[in-house]
């Protein structure tokens, strides 16, 4: 597998995973698949930001998943905190995409200076995505229950944290 920066034509394998997991998964709230230009934006608003799109390739060529970083909020003093989105196809799941994108993502957060990062989970029964963030050192901060409506269910948001570089132990850097 092969982990590189996100590229234009990538855009569509994004849109086939992403709108899998919006219309089968409860780990994304959002309930309506973006189509490929909502998609391009997105990568574009990432990429403005100076944020890391990954790429995750398998060696036949096909794209088996992706990850990115984002602001975790637009208030400044948020500005070295980050939250990761990791969305891997379903035909690769449990083969250690997700692992390998979010480990590469952790080391280009902590290369920009990026103090914590984030991980903001749908459904409290997201056993996969839990257990990937715990054994990446992420901690349970905290469960807000039933906090979206979808699928026919009330669903939780289960955050999730992670200290990038020296964390909170001293003073970021900044630039």
């Amino acid at each position: 597998m092969n982990i590189r920066d996100a590229a234009a034509g990538d855009l569509a394998a994004f849109t086939r995973i992403y709108g899998h997991h919006v219309r089968n998964g409860l780990g994304t709230f959002e309930e309506v698949p973006p189509d490929q230009s909502e998609m391009a934006a997105r990568l574009a608003a990432v990429r403005d930001r100076g944020f890391p799109w990954l790429t995750a390739q398998a060696e036949d060529g096909a794209v088996t998943g992706y990850a990115y970083a984002s602001s975790f909020r637009t208030r400044s003093a948020y500005r070295f905190v980050v939250e990761d989105s990791v969305y891997v196809a379903p035909e690769r799941q449990g083969q250690g995409v997700g692992r390998t994108l979010l480990t590469e993502l952790i080391v280009r957060c902590e290369a920009l200076g990026m103090r914590q990062m984030i991980a903001i989970i749908g459904d409290s029964g997201n056993a996969g995505s839990i257990a990937l963030h715990a054994s990446l050192g992420f901690g349970h901060v905290g469960r807000a229950p039933s906090l979206g409506w979808k699928h026919g269910r009330w669903v939780d948001m289960v955050w999730m944290q992670r200290p990038l570089g020296p964390g909170d132990a001293e003073s970021p850097t900044e630039t």
